[in-house]
């Protein structure tokens, strides 16, 4: 019975005893110089790195924007596929009217004077044949030109195919001119207009600075040194900064992105919110897996002859298309988010006497001496009895 109820009280004593700090002085040079380094670390930490470089006592939202754009300058060629002719921008930049991303004709394959009518196939091995019987009348092979009418016919004078119903001549778009046509794309200009805001804070910019005017505007152009805020740029300059060569890449086309970056502060003491651009290539330009390379599309135009029959002129075009991508994130002072870091903070300061105790413990030579006095179970009765004993008065 006394064995149980001896238990009984030691598992009381374990639960409810209550434990309080004891300031106990080590005068140890180690152990202090450990301590205040560690505090040193946190504090630098938490004003150098969560204040200064991520800025975690401010609210943070993202960039909604939107992006016109404008093209202006002239071309001219002369070609033995084609009459002299001078292109504008109409004739080059498809659709007419960008939003964040525009195209710039600089390269093409013209197969001009399309009919609907009938002609044979490219001989392939689909669509070869010896007669009438190769062809399936109404097939329509998903790689071909067009539906089979179940007719052989000479494409040559060594080869039959099948006829097709289509537009006719068919497209030959295996010579592409070795230099683009429109070279002289590289000194076209385009103006880019970018409105952002930031909701959260009720926060509205355009990349158009309020310093720039008209006269300003009408004869500036984008310089990285000279003229950064200028939001005129110069083809050639965005594709020599993305690390190309114009003229190259305008052969069989690319796509380019033109990246604005409005990352702000918009605490009052730092007032920054000015874009920044950069540019880069967009579509892939491997060395070795180079199938089916640059950036190209068909279009129409359509009209009529004398005697109304429909024609048309089939364009391959070739160019760079420019995405115009807008990414940004703007921070200002907040209470809610200084009041949580400053707690986390405080709740790492708070630790650090922990892990000291744990290094005093640890790795000192006096560690023996050092857990005695640390830890101390206090003897009421012992000190009741020391205390009466000493305070007690008598008569010798």
């Amino acid at each position: 019975m006394g064995k149980n109820q001896g238990c009984f009280w030691g598992c009381l004593h374990y639960m409810f005893d209550y434990q309080t700090q004891k300031t106990l002085v080590i005068p140890n040079l180690g152990v202090g110089a450990f301590f205040r380094f560690s505090q040193l670390l946190v504090i630098l930490y938490v004003v150098g790195y969560v204040c200064v470089v991520q800025k975690a006592y401010q609210e943070k939202d993202s960039v909604i924007s939107s992006v016109t754009t404008k093209v202006k300058g002239f071309a001219f060629t002369n070609t033995s596929d084609m009459d002299p002719r001078i292109w504008d921008v109409a004739d080059y930049v498809i659709p007419s009217q960008g939003d964040d991303s525009f195209f710039v004709l600089t390269n093409m394959v013209i197969t001009p004077l399309q009919t609907q009518s009938r002609c044979p196939e490219f001989p392939d091995p689909s669509s070869t044949c010896v007669d009438d019987g190769d062809c399936i009348e109404g097939y329509n092979n998903p790689r071909g030109n067009g539906v089979r009418t179940g007719l052989c016919e000479n494409y040559s004078t060594t080869a039959q195919t099948c006829q097709v119903r289509s537009w006719c001549p068919l497209e030959e778009d295996t010579e592409l001119p070795e230099h683009a046509l429109l070279a002289a794309a590289e000194n076209f200009t385009v103006l880019i207009k970018n409105t952002i805001t930031y909701p959260k804070f009720n926060f509205h910019r355009r990349n158009i600075l309020s310093h720039i005017n008209s006269s300003y505007l009408a004869g500036c152009e984008f310089n990285r040194a000279t003229d950064p805020d200028c939001p005129i740029f110069r083809l050639k300059h965005i594709v020599s900064e993305a690390g190309e060569e114009f003229q190259d890449m305008a052969v069989k086309g690319g796509v380019l992105g033109v990246i604005i970056d409005w990352s702000c502060d918009l605490d009052w003491w730092a007032g920054k919110c000015f874009p920044k651009y950069s540019f880069r290539r967009l579509d892939s330009k491997h060395p070795v897996h180079n199938v089916a390379p640059g950036y190209n599309f068909r279009f129409a135009k359509y009209y009529k002859d004398q005697n109304g029959t429909e024609i048309r002129s089939l364009i391959k075009a070739y160019g760079i298309r420019f995405d115009v991508i807008v990414f940004g994130t703007a921070g200002k002072f907040g209470i809610i988010p200084t009041i949580v870091n400053l707690g986390a903070a405080l709740s790492i300061l708070r630790l650090l006497p922990m892990v000291s105790d744990w290094f005093m413990l640890t790795f000192t030579r006096k560690r023996d001496i050092y857990s005695k006095c640390k830890v101390t179970h206090l003897n009421e009765d012992a000190v009741t009895e020391a205390v009466s004993m000493g305070t007690s008065y008598g008569t010798q």
